[in-house]
């Protein structure tokens, strides 16, 4: 039996249809990464490539979710014994305090990072038009953002 298999038996046509779109985001973002990586080697500014490297960044780990929603869902569809690629979500079934308290001490960090990360922003007032570091703090900004969601998501879910 496979993901495709349109038998009675096994994924239902929601799960079929949405393997095929997670197997297809995988595909496209494959030829964004080989077109990205061709691009920052074409490239004679080294700041343009400098930032293509770090959008490859993204898309390297873009695609390794897709393939592990992709293959999470068929390890559930066709009920395998073993571990799906995304966990499932245990946090109460852990030791709850333990996870709380570690998802609000990192939680309390990340906050701390906002403002220190706005402070730095504005002492590149100055370097803002004519370096990237302005953008480099902005960037980390929202990986803070991301990182504050994703805490609070845990803490919400305890």
């Amino acid at each position: 039996m496979s993901m495709t298999d349109e038998s009675s038996a096994g994924p239902s046509a929601w799960e079929r249809q949405l393997y095929s779109h997670l197997k297809e985001h995988v595909e496209s973002e494959r030829g964004m990464l080989e077109r990205y990586a061709k691009v920052a080697e074409q490239a004679e500014s080294k700041a343009f490539a400098y930032l293509v490297k770090l959008l490859i960044d993204d898309e390297i780990r873009h695609h390794r979710l897709f393939n592990e929603l992709a293959s999470t869902l068929e390890t559930e569809a066709l009920m395998r014994s073993e571990d799906p690629a995304v966990p499932y979500m245990d946090f109460q079934r852990a030791d709850r305090n333990t996870v709380l308290d570690g998802a609000r001490e990192l939680l309390a960090g990340e906050e701390r990072d906002v403002g220190e990360l706005k402070r730095l922003q504005r002492e590149m007032r100055d370097v803002k038009d004519t370096s990237l570091w302005s953008l480099l703090v902005e960037l980390m900004q929202r990986d803070t953002e991301k990182h504050i969601a994703i805490l609070k998501f845990v803490v919400d879910h305890t």
